[in-house]
């Protein structure tokens, strides 16, 4: 590409590197940095946008065609992105929302990032050979992260969610499914250009579609997969539509294909081809009664909405939502959602009414240009807007992620580089000589760069590493990590609430270790209740923290502050039953058996239908001394009263009902299905209860049923003979 002058070249040179070595930022992991999945992605994903931002604005001043240029899709982008500015200086934690935190990388910081991906790509990127190569280089490396997941496949390479979800490099499904959904979509697109060209591709993206099409089947991701149905139906409908010839044909050939697909896959979803296949058989379960905590968490945020209509709560506060307006019949569920799991709600809570609607603007907008416009060719028409629809059904069902918004803001820059206009303004005002770009506009440029790099990135990507050195033993003791989340903690610079909560995770570990020295557990103990402290105060109204500021103070021993402030979390969130089991647990280590049991009923009270809160309403029975009435629970939730749970099982442990303690620890054997520590459990329950000969006998069952366990056995039977020796 042509340009004036040495400035402009260096300009266009570091704007389009920066710009090609995007794609590549999805293989990222970085070991070194909290969260290594997404932090490290996201610092690149900035540092490279600053860089290219640094070069666009060089090239800018030197050559009038790599200005901006206006498009009703672009304004709409800047606008939004300002309002979100507007709503995040009001949220309930501006400094959160604003800058996120390590596990989303997300926050205003990321929008404006992406605000400036947007005007670089359509400036520079202006050529069409150069959009096809960044489009080609992006599917280049979908392949290395398909075959990543083709590793998982073997066994080769772990999964790193634990389950047989494929999550290759971005470390999640949902995120590779979404990842993939943008890729099978854009080589769908680019087919008919390369069938044009006779190019070798037009052989190699098929192939590529459906080798991306099945690793995304193999994650598992509803949404994606749906999205990408849809998507599909909707191009063989606008080719049907906007097409002639064979064109027309296929395209409506492709929309009965569609539609035979899902209707036979509807009727054989119970057999057991579907049900045997974990992934066709979570497909399947795609229901109304599937998605009822969906349902729920978008009730919530419809409630949160009516609260702040206008602002919202601001980029990273559903937080705050979901704790006011709690429902009891998610208790089974993640502990705390910081997201709606729908991408359109998740901006009405941010930013309100208006974020919401500028948000569906950018689909309406982009949708407007592909389908009006005469710049667009019908195979753009066709591909862009199947693409579309495909991520706006997926963003349905999930919260977006910075590599789904780097795609999809590609996307729309590359339909309003190809549909902006000139602004006349911007046309008008004077190109810098190369001299004067040389000595001033570059100079200047790479100063502020550096100073953007430094105090936009350095501190965080500090702060992430510093917190696994933190968190990881040090060969000081507990003492080398105190020290060293003193000095994380000396100059917070980024994601407060997440260090804090790792310094209480560290000081409930460190005091409850043997090895720990009394003075270091003195240290550590005040050292995590002062920060708490210190957060809380700043951010008086998240349950959350009032939770961890509890516990900070409950393992140092301090049970009345710790209640102080498990109190203070209930008004926050009067209707979670997490918050009032762990009240009952902080009043029961005080010694407040009544208290403890009025705490476990509330929690019981607010749903019985779950069983889990059926058991610490019965514990709260059995240590007020009422085991009858705890029988009387369990039968009604259980339909017996022989239950097997570790809660249980230390009530009736510690207030020596040793029958119960004995039925609870037999169910637990046939729980555990024989398994040699739960025989040995139940004789220690024997031996307990003074019965040496069922214990004795329960350690012969554990030996027989488990012959590599036959020395722990036979320890354990010489401990008995001595005991029996003894009286005992």
């Amino acid at each position: 590409m042509h340009v004036k002058g040495t400035a402009a070249q260096i300009g266009w040179w570091t704007a389009v590197g920066a710009l090609f070595l995007l794609p590549f930022v999805p293989l990222l992991v970085t070991n070194s940095l909290y969260f290594p999945f997404i932090t490290g992605k996201a610092f690149a994903f900035r540092i490279l946008v600053e860089i290219a931002l640094a070069g666009w604005a060089v090239l800018a001043f030197a050559d009038k065609r790599y200005r901006p240029r206006f498009s009703w899709l672009g304004a709409l982008f800047a606008v939004f992105v300002l309002w979100m500015f507007l709503a995040d200086c009001f949220a309930i934690n501006p400094e959160k929302a604003l800058w996120s935190n390590f596990e989303r990388m997300e926050g205003w910081i990321t929008l404006v990032h992406l605000l400036g991906l947007f005007v670089v790509a359509s400036s520079v990127l202006s050529a069409k050979d150069l959009w096809r190569r960044l489009w080609l280089t992006s599917l280049g490396v979908s392949v290395i992260v398909c075959l990543h997941g083709v590793l998982q496949l073997l066994g080769v390479a772990a999964i790193h969610q634990g389950s047989g979800r494929l999550d290759a490099s971005l470390g999640n499904a949902t995120y590779l499914a979404v990842y993939l959904l943008f890729h099978i979509c854009i080589a769908a697109w680019l087919l008919r250009g390369e069938i044009e060209r006779r190019s070798w591709l037009r052989y190699a993206l098929p192939l590529l579609i459906l080798f991306e099409t099945y690793i995304l089947f193999k994650t598992e991701t509803r949404g994606a997969v749906l999205g990408v149905v849809i998507g599909a139906a909707v191009a063989g409908l606008l080719a049907a539509l906007l097409s002639g010839g064979k064109t027309r044909r296929y395209g409506a050939g492709a929309v009965i294909a569609v539609l035979v697909l899902c209707g036979g896959f509807f009727l054989v979803r119970d057999s057991s081809f579907v049900t045997n296949n974990s992934a066709l058989a979570r497909i399947a379960s795609i229901s109304i009664d599937q998605g009822s905590t969906r349902f729920a968490l978008w009730h919530m945020a419809y409630e949160g909405f009516l609260v702040h209509p206008v602002l919202g709560w601001g980029q990273e506060g559903y937080n705050y939502v979901f704790s006011e307006f709690y429902r009891p019949s998610l208790y089974d569920q993640e502990a705390w959602f910081d997201r709606a799991h729908n991408s359109f709600v998740d901006w009405l809570v941010a930013g309100g009414l208006p974020a919401f609607l500028l948000y569906i603007s950018l689909f309406i907008a982009a949708f407007w240009l592909l389908l009006r416009r005469p710049e667009f060719t019908i195979a753009e028409k066709v591909g862009l807007s199947s693409l579309l629809v495909a991520y706006g059904v997926h963003s349905m069902f999930v919260f977006d992620n910075l590599i789904s918004s780097l795609l999809f803001v590609l996307v729309i820059a590359y339909i309003h580089g190809k549909s902006a206009r000139p602004v006349p303004y911007l046309e008008r005002l004077p190109e810098v000589a190369d001299e004067s770009a040389s000595t001033m506009v570059l100079p200047v440029a790479a100063v502020l760069l550096l100073a953007v790099l430094w105090f936009v990135n350095v501190p965080g990507i500090r702060a992430g590493s510093q917190l696994i050195e933190a968190i990881t033993p040090s060969a000081q003791g507990p003492a080398g990590q105190l020290a060293s989340f003193r000095d994380l903690l000396t100059h917070p610079a980024f994601a407060s609430q997440e260090i804090n909560e790792q310094l209480v995770s560290f000081s409930v570990s460190a005091i409850s270790s043997e090895s720990t020295g009394q003075e270091d557990k003195a240290a550590i103990a005040s050292f995590a209740i002062a920060k708490m402290g210190e957060l809380v105060e700043r951010l008086p109204l998240d349950p959350r923290l009032r939770l961890e500021y509890a516990l900070a103070y409950r393992v140092a021993g301090d049970s009345q502050n710790a209640l102080k402030q498990d109190e203070a979390a209930e008004a926050l969130s009067p209707r979670k039953q997490g918050i009032y089991i762990e009240e009952g647990n902080t009043l029961w280590e005080a010694g407040d058996m009544a208290g403890a049991k009025e705490a476990y009923e509330k929690a019981y009270a607010l749903d019985p239908s779950f069983s889990d809160l059926a058991v610490y309403a019965a514990v709260g029975s059995v240590i007020t001394g009422d085991s009858v009435a705890a029988d009387a629970i369990l039968q009604d939730a259980f339909g017996t009263t022989s239950v097997a749970n570790e809660k249980l099982i230390l009530a009736y442990y510690r207030f020596q009902d040793w029958p119960r303690l004995i039925r609870s620890l037999a169910q637990n054997v046939i729980d555990q299905n024989g398994a040699a520590n739960a025989w040995f459990r139940l004789a220690a329950g024997y031996v307990n209860a003074r019965d040496l000969s069922s214990a004795r006998k329960a350690v012969q069952e554990g030996i027989a049923a488990h012959p590599e366990a036959a020395a722990q056995g036979r320890d354990l039977l010489l401990q008995i003979d001595a005991m029996a020796a003894q009286g005992q």
